[in-house]
């Protein structure tokens, strides 16, 4: 135990001692966790609005008034669908509205009105949200006789608040990038700084070398993680964490094992820190890919869905939503603990034999 701890301290102190390392790593758990929640936004936003009214006013200036700030910029008069067409195509301008001459006369009699929209779609999830509340602003003028009432309810998440979802989503990735350069770097600094051959000769079992050294970084990561939670999450965006603080501690203990894992992998097949970095991203971002941090799993391929099942951080990112969404009982995280424990288990063994043959 002592050799162990020798070794966990003397990583840690050399950690303290990179500034630039350090600053790094705080940078990632705080800055760019809150960049990242702050300024990912998928409702719109600033939205540039021009349109070619042929009515004369109306009903049409009625439809525009509903455009307004923060959502949409005023809306900017054109003479012709040319001229607005052209402004799109110049990105002046993201959404069009061509209000045609009979449209006024068509609504008044009670017959289908017909608005054009035309929609820059190389800013598509804009574009296609955009289009959802021009629909809403637009059946609001609609007189449905329908025999029901639609009432929403939004579970989890009553404001739809896309930035707690995307800060806690970043901080999910950032833990899984860190652990991985890190448990790297820890082994190939070694080998830069040429004192790998002094490491074989330290009377310490290579078992304990390799454990104390991973772990140290998990701890590292931990820490940074109960900052970037404490801080950014429930400081900046006032994330609930509606289930067990401690059942998120203890599930992203267990996943930072699968991700060092591969960083031993990493260690072993790298001879710099670069290729550390380089392989560290290859391999990482397909596992980020199936994980549906970025992608709902629902909304992928088949094969794709299949392929998740392999990905820790998939069962990871499912499970932490469930204990700050939803507020699962712990007894009922088992599916995403299991996932996670197993994943882990066999990639931090097969990373622990790999880096072990070079001892």
């Amino acid at each position: 135990m002592r050799p162990f701890l020798i070794t966990f301290g003397k990583e840690l102190l050399i950690f303290l001692r990179s500034v630039m390392l350090v600053l790094v790593v705080l940078y990632s758990f705080t800055v760019d966790v809150y960049v990242a929640g702050q300024g990912v936004e998928m409702k719109p936003r600033n939205v540039t609005v021009g349109y070619v009214d042929k009515t004369g006013g109306g009903i049409s200036q009625k439809i525009l008034s509903r455009l307004h700030m923060p959502e949409f910029k005023p809306p900017k008069a054109f003479l012709s669908q040319k001229a607005l067409s052209e402004a799109i195509f110049n990105k002046e301008i993201r959404v069009g509205l061509v209000f045609d001459r009979d449209f006024a006369v068509d609504y008044r009699k009670g017959r289908p009105a017909q608005l054009d929209v035309l929609l820059d779609a190389t800013v598509a999830s804009q574009s296609l949200i955009t289009l959802i509340y021009l629909k809403n602003i637009v059946l609001d003028f609609t007189d449905l006789a329908m025999p029901l009432q639609i009432k929403t309810h939004k579970l989890f998440n009553q404001n739809a608040d896309t930035h707690q979802f995307m800060a806690l989503s970043e901080l999910l990735s950032v833990i899984t990038l860190l652990v991985v350069i890190l448990a790297a770097v820890v082994f190939v600094k070694e080998k830069e700084d040429g004192t790998w051959d002094i490491m074989l000769l330290m009377p310490v079992s290579p078992k304990v070398t390799i454990l104390a050294k991973s772990l140290s970084q998990v701890f590292i990561v931990m820490i940074g993680t109960v900052i970037a939670v404490g801080w950014v999450l429930m400081g900046a965006f006032d994330v609930p964490i509606n289930g067990s603080f401690w059942a998120f501690v203890l599930l992203t203990f267990f996943y930072s094992f699968s991700s060092a894992g591969i960083g031993l992998f990493v260690a072993a097949v790298s001879k710099d820190v670069m290729q550390v970095a380089q392989l560290s991203i290859i391999i990482m971002m397909p596992l980020i890919f199936l994980s549906g941090a970025w992608t709902p799993i629902y909304a992928m391929h088949p094969i794709l869905q299949k392929l998740s099942l392999l990905s820790p951080l998939r069962y990871y990112i499912e499970g932490t939503q469930s204990i700050f969404f939803r507020g699962t009982d712990f007894v009922d995280l088992w599916p995403y603990f299991g996932g996670v424990i197993v994943l882990g288990a066999l990639l931090y063994l097969y990373g622990f034999r790999k880096i072990g043959r070079l001892f």
